[in-house]
């Protein structure tokens, strides 16, 4: 395939993927995103291969790779649980950031395969390329392992915070840029290579620890953008003009999905990154102090079928709790019954609810809800007010009032929604425990909330059961 062709068949690879993030823009339209996606990939892998002209047996090692690795993709598709969607996609971004590493390291050890000249004698343009390709894809390998431990819970989702953490972090970094440029200035010395990847892999262990579970949407959308920066990188060092745009796009998207989420936290990226968010949650559930004195008032399935059978307008919450129990098809039906009876259902959608961007509206589209009745923040906030019901199901720190009153809480200043406002609160939660921040949900304490204990998808279908005698 001559290069002209395949400048051409990735210019069309790139008009896909641009179509594919439109796409994905919205729940409507993501379907044919994918799509887009998915053709425009399969584009820019042929005309990779029929460009390169492999020999016989690099071919037949290409297909067996691609023959392991989509079989295992294959099978974890559809083994994995909607509630699982946070810690793949972090796994997902960890092996873009280490196959960066490795091709950093092919690039280094067989140059003249990439036409960047010759061992030991590397170009110096391709040398900074590859070190900061190294850098980025070290730095995304490890801090995506790290937010997969958090989001798995195999580490406690809580910040990891210790003495000088982050000089330590500023003296790593430092150090980093030093070894790049040696390295650049050495003509690419092996020992250098290998001294930026460990400090790389550290520094985005580092990064990632003291990161807390209520910031960790914000982490899985920059980790994505980490992983575009570090194909771009490599993309520019092996001179494939398919990595340069695909990096390029998925970087400069996760890091817009960033700025976007952290503006819905009303916080900076900076404090997401060098502040640790939230408290240790190990005291969660022992409401103490003056929190521990207000009263609660509980009520059981009955008494939400009751409320919500008569009001006109009921609007639903959906959180991580829902995720965790499986909820939304019995939260569907709760709503089918509800508009038969002629109420106004209404799902509100936090941009931070759940652990990654667009969690809540997955599990809603996977359980059929319709487009048309989910609203972000910023749309519906207002109607609040004119609620009969908000019906909160596990959604703890986006609804905490003290987001807005409590100068000292580590969520103050973050937009919440405002269910407070609405005539009657339901919200199922299993206990009084805290949320993923670690703070304490005032919200429980006021005199129009009703707290209905118990897992959230057998609530909702007690509820539904109740609706319909």
């Amino acid at each position: 395939m001559s290069a002209n062709l395949t400048s051409l068949a990735y210019l069309v690879a790139a008009v896909l993927f641009i179509l594919a993030l439109r796409g994905l823009s919205s729940p409507v339209t993501s379907r044919e995103g994918n799509r887009f996606g998915m053709i425009g990939m399969a584009v820019a892998a042929a005309a990779t291969l029929l460009h390169s002209g492999f020999a016989v047996s690099g071919y037949t090692l290409i297909v067996l790779g691609v023959l392991i690795g989509g079989s295992i993709g294959a099978v974890v598709a559809q083994r994995i649980q909607m509630t699982a969607l946070p810690q793949l996609v972090a796994a997902f971004h960890s092996l873009v950031g280490m196959a960066a590493v490795f091709v950093a390291a092919a690039a280094l050890n067989a140059p003249e395969a990439f036409g960047i000249g010759t061992v030991g004698n590397v170009h110096t343009q391709s040398l900074v390329e590859m070190s900061i390709g190294l850098a980025i894809g070290a730095i995304t390998f490890s801090g995506s392992v790290i937010a997969f431990a958090k989001l798995q819970g195999i580490m406690k989702g809580n910040p990891i915070i210790f003495a000088g953490q982050h000089k330590l972090n500023l003296g790593l970094g430092i150090l980093a840029a030093i070894l790049i440029v040696s390295f650049v200035a050495s003509g690419g010395s092996q020992v250098l290579f290998w001294m930026i990847a460990l400090l790389a892999f550290a520094l985005g262990f580092l990064i990632i620890i003291p990161i807390g579970g209520a910031d960790m949407p914000v982490v899985v959308s920059m980790l994505n953008s980490y992983s575009g920066w570090a194909a771009a990188g490599i993309g520019f060092t092996i001179q494939n003009l398919a990595l340069i745009i695909t990096g390029s796009l998925v970087g400069a998207s996760g890091a817009i999905l960033s700025y976007i989420m952290c503006k819905g936290m009303n916080r900076s990226i900076i404090n997401v990154l060098l502040g640790g968010f939230g408290t240790d949650t190990s005291a969660a559930g022992a409401v103490g102090g003056p929190a521990g004195d207000r009263t609660v008032r509980s009520g059981a399935a009955e008494d939400a079928a009751f409320i919500m059978k008569n009001a006109s307008k009921v609007i639903i919450v959906p959180g991580y709790g829902m995720a965790v129990a499986q909820a939304q098809h019995a939260l569907r039906e709760m709503g089918d019954i509800l508009k038969a009876e002629g109420v106004d259902v209404r799902y509100a959608i936090h941009p931070v609810a759940g652990r990654m961007p667009g969690h809540m509206n997955v599990l809603l589209a996977e359980a059929s809800v319709p487009y048309d009745e989910v609203f972000e923040l910023e749309e519906i906030n207002n109607e609040f007010s004119t609620a009969d019901v908000a019906y909160v199901i596990g959604a703890n720190d986006v609804t905490n009032p003290a987001a807005k009153t409590d100068q000292s809480s580590p969520i103050y200043g973050m937009p919440i929604l405002d269910v407070e406002k609405a005539r009657t609160v339901l919200f199922i939660k299993r206990s009084m425990a805290s949320g993923y921040a670690g703070v304490d949900n005032e919200l429980f304490f006021r005199p129009n909330t009703m707290m209905l204990f118990g897992d959230a998808k057998k609530m909702t279908e007690e509820i539904v059961q109740s609706l319909g005698h």
